[in-house]
């Protein structure tokens, strides 16, 4: 049940929206899911990505500068 939970309140992006937040292209996003980088589910024909996994994963690909 708690899984069926955390889904629920799970919030998912489409490409275009995880591009227009990374500031990247939908390409760049295509990508980055197709290598593993980036998870996302496949719903029909496109894609999803957790909105988690977006922030997650700019968190670790930030570099901070001195």
């Amino acid at each position: 049940m708690a899984d069926e939970r955390q889904l629920a309140e799970m919030t998912f992006m489409t490409v275009a929206e995880v591009a227009a937040v990374m500031r990247v292209s939908k390409m760049t996003v295509y990508r980055l899911v197709h290598s593993g980088e980036l998870p996302a589910v496949r719903v029909g024909r496109s894609f999803r990505v957790p909105e988690k996994a977006v922030h997650a994963y700019l968190e670790d690909s930030y570099h901070g500068t001195a």
